[in-house]
């Protein structure tokens, strides 16, 4: 009796250091965040201002999104910030007045509204007392340009009739993150918004968190950070599908653009890609439905495990007598009106990944 008592005792007091030292072991494989927001001042490069500002909203992101605090992640949210703003949150733009104003007649154009209407319009005083005109003639930053929008659209009748709902000035902040995919992946937003997550796009805080959502929020197996950064300005998983596009092309001997787009979204019509594809429907033993049906899931994380990825690569691989890449940096021209020089995806990705090789170097 005084045995088995003496062995519940045992198995009692076990149990307990068992329960007292699983949360300390736990504790202590985890960073602590003093130790993270040092890390990211550390890494951080010479010359940006307010430090721990920039630390403290990078941290955030990478905590609340549960994304490991590594150098590698760390160094990815802030070469692109440094590439997107030179870490400023409120960036002015040259010639942003010039092309404000060219949107405006753009549009009109559109709808066939006489400019001298527009003008007559925008002459009329704005919330702040100043008309809209003024503001468009003075107006330095993006976050400055979508604050006129909205106030015009909102205020004026020829707001509405310009732009319905729709603000033209689609990416802000300083990661210059889309204001899209932000309002599509809100929930979980740590702060309270300020008045829209439109708003909170181009506050630093807010930029940082849906900058660093869209770099690092999905799972991607690449083999070097380097088609993250395609992908953050192209889209997800650009160029994993580019190098599926490049493999088709091959195959096909059909030159295809590797634009990482693989149907044409919004349309029942084969695009190049669906249609090189066809060409090759007997040797995959696809037939035009199913390859309609498996690139419908191109933008999905599990596409490079699918069927037809496997049919394609199995062939391409054969034909070339060697491994092909699995991931292609996208040939694509990036088109804006900010944008004055020749310039590709693959250039912005070159341009990031400098930047994130030299905050490795500050390690």
């Amino acid at each position: 009796m005084l045995y088995r008592a003496l062995s519940r005792l045992s198995l009692l007091a076990l149990l307990i250091l068992a329960g007292c030292s699983s949360p300390t072991s736990k504790k202590a494989d985890a960073p602590r965040p003093a130790d993270v927001k040092t890390q990211i001042t550390r890494l951080l490069p010479a010359g940006v201002s307010d430090r721990q500002g920039w630390a403290g909203d990078i941290f955030v992101a990478l905590n609340g999104l549960n994304i490991p605090p590594t150098a590698s992640n760390i160094c990815s949210v802030i070469a692109v910030a440094g590439q997107e703003s030179n870490f400023n949150a409120d960036a002015p733009v040259a010639g942003l007045p010039k092309i404000a104003w060219a949107e405006i007649d753009r549009r009109a154009g559109q709808l066939h509204i006489p400019s001298f209407l527009v003008r007559t319009a925008l002459m009329i005083d704005s919330p702040n007392g100043k008309s809209y005109a003024d503001r468009l003639d003075r107006v330095k930053s993006e976050k400055e340009l979508s604050a006129i929008f909205d106030d015009f659209i909102n205020m004026v009748p020829m707001g509405q009739k310009l732009f319905g709902n729709l603000n033209p000035i689609h990416t802000g902040g300083p990661m210059q993150v889309s204001i899209a995919f932000a309002e599509a992946h809100a929930r979980g937003y740590p702060y309270t918004p300020d008045g829209s997550i439109r708003r909170e796009v181009f506050t630093r805080r807010g930029g940082v968190w849906f900058g660093t959502q869209h770099l690092l929020g999905y799972p991607a197996d690449y083999p070097a950070p380097l088609y993250r950064f395609a992908d953050y300005n192209a889209g997800w998983y650009a160029s994993r599908n580019a190098a599926f596009q490049a493999a088709v092309s091959r195959l096909s001997g059909i030159k295809l653009a590797l634009d990482g787009d693989l149907i044409n979204y919004g349309s029942d019509s084969a695009g190049s890609t669906e249609k090189a594809l066809r060409t090759l429907g007997k040797r995959l033993d696809y037939s035009d439905r199913a390859i309609r049906r498996a690139l419908e899931k191109g933008d999905d994380a599990d596409f490079s495990n699918s069927d037809l990825w496997q049919a394609v690569f199995a062939l391409a691989d054969k034909d070339a007598g060697k491994t092909l890449p699995r991931a292609v940096l996208p040939g694509i021209k990036l088109e804006s009106p900010k944008i004055t020089r020749n310039l590709t995806t693959a250039w912005f990705a070159q341009r990031v990944n400098s930047r994130y090789q030299s905050c490795l170097a500050r390690q």
